[in-house]
């Protein structure tokens, strides 16, 4: 049993190492919280990848996880990690991490005191402006001020804007020409106002003057009081401008340099050849992100199935134990491997002969056998494939020694199992048969039954066990819920 203990051990972690390893691979992170699904739909997510970020305010709480068309719409699950508060208004956009950046979806919640949207809740998506509208707008904007200053130049037709407004400014001018004529005599009057108040200006700027001297004065008494303040001032006024003229000086040395491509950026603004370096390396980055996208959703279809069974041995007098792993890679085809602890093991046969000198001097031999039970633990790994939806055959190793299974399930609750294994037995004893049938009243306990080793009278036996099992979900649950050190 101690063997079987550490074997047990053992394939537990080599499992749980390469199932690390393969997770760290693909960046698979089975311990994120369970999210609730969102459904948004778009006009157009014209460059919105499956898996990319889901946001709230620029900080990202989920991931898309699904696109699909529906009609002439784009319906986009995401999937909102965490417990972030999602009520009835809710509605989704596309934007862009800067202005070359990728694209994600952002949320903008809803009033706080709406109802909280329920899971799987369709919210609307509002159009972004992309790339292509804002250049389509800036040629719109250029071909109209091609047309201005072809109107400003007299080639347009006098019936543009611009030529309605020439019009209405030679008809202005030509009206204020005839307001001047007819009101020259009060045009007369007014300049001789003006020439009023230039002689009264002339009487009263020696006053003036007198004023302003006094009051330079009593500046100037000022200035001396704060001379020292005033220095410190323009001191540092000064300092400032040669600050100034340091940064001026510096920005024209890295202007200069970009000018002569210099440097990393001068080289990539001057050299066609690092620009197709830096196109063809951005080209390779988005064909290894879709790789790995691709590579995720492989792993995401991958469907586990772990149990444990045991059953006891009527006749043997003796328990037989499994520690089963199923995998499901979701493309037709079937994997298991299993860690066995048979009663019967690898049994091995010793012949001996005792040679006797009677008395008489014949000589009398006895043949003695004996059979031994060498290693209880045995491996076992198959493989299988359905065939229809209630068929699955296997064939590989069955504890140790090449062998094949039937599986067939006539109701969601029962199993039956037919194996058989170990053809080349030693003493010309027949094939290993086992029959099973299984019952599970829950999802994850079953209990089981069946006959043992048939055709071997000498070892044949009825056996009765019980079994737990965990699907690919309960596992997932259970890593999510370990407590995180």
């Amino acid at each position: 049993m101690a063997n079987t203990v550490k074997v047990g051990i053992f394939m537990t972690l080599a499992l749980g190492v390469l199932g690390y390893l393969i997770l760290r691979a693909e960046q698979v992170r089975l311990f994120e919280p369970r999210g609730r699904k969102v459904v948004a739909v778009f006009d157009s997510v014209a460059g919105l990848d499956d898996q990319s970020a889901v946001r709230i305010a620029g900080v990202r709480v989920g991931r898309v996880d699904g696109i699909a068309l529906e009609g002439r719409k784009a319906r986009v699950t995401v999937v909102v990690e965490g417990k972030v508060p999602l009520t009835e208004g809710t509605y989704a956009q596309i934007m862009n991490l800067g202005l070359l950046g990728d694209k994600y979806v952002e949320l903008v919640p809803g009033p706080g005191d709406a109802p909280v949207l329920a899971e799987g809740a369709v919210i609307p998506g509002n159009p972004s402006v992309g790339i292509d509208q804002v250049l389509s707008s800036v040629g719109g904007l250029g071909q109209s001020l091609q047309e201005v200053a072809a109107e400003l130049s007299g080639k347009a037709t006098p019936n543009g804007p611009l030529g309605r407004l020439v019009v209405n400014l030679e008809v202005t001018s030509a009206q204020i020409r005839d307001l001047v004529t007819a009101n020259r005599d009060n045009l007369d009057a007014t300049v001789g106002n003006f020439r009023e108040v230039s002689a009264a200006l002339a009487r009263e700027l020696p006053r003036l003057s007198e004023q302003l001297s006094g009051v330079l004065v009593e500046v100037r008494g000022v200035i001396a009081e704060n001379r020292g303040a005033l220095h410190d001032g323009l001191s540092n006024v000064e300092a400032l401008t040669l600050g100034l003229q340091d940064s001026v000086d510096d920005l024209k040395t890295i202007t200069g340099k970009l000018a002569r491509g210099e440097g990393t950026m001068g080289k990539l603004l001057n050299s066609d050849e690092a620009h197709q370096q830096l196109v063809g390396a951005l080209e390779s980055v988005q064909s290894g992100v879709q790789g790995l996208t691709q590579s995720l959703g492989k792993v995401n279809k991958l469907q586990l199935d772990l149990a444990m069974q045991g059953y006891y041995l009527q006749d043997a007098e003796d328990s037989h134990g499994e520690l089963r792993v199923d995998i499901d890679p979701q493309s037709g085809r079937l994997y298991r491997v299993a860690v066995v602890d048979d009663p019967n093991g690898r049994r091995r046969t010793k012949t001996q002969t005792i040679t006797t000198t009677r008395p008489d001097g014949t000589l009398d031999e006895e043949v003695v056998r004996t059979e031994t039970v060498e290693d209880r633990t045995s491996l076992s790994a198959m493989f299988g494939f359905p065939v229809g939806e209630r068929y699955r055959l296997w064939a590989g190793l069955v504890e140790s020694s090449f062998g094949v299974q039937a599986e067939y399930k006539p109701t969601p609750k029962w199993d039956l199992s037919f194996q058989a294994f170990d053809f080349g037995r030693p003493d010309d004893l027949n094939a290993h048969l086992r029959l099973s049938a299984a019952w599970r009243p829950t999802d994850h306990f079953y209990v089981l039954g069946g006959y043992d080793d048939p055709l071997v009278r000498e070892r044949d036996s009825l056996f009765v066990g019980v079994g737990v099992r965990w699907r690919d979900d309960d596992l997932k649950y259970l890593l999510s819920s370990v407590p995180k050190f």
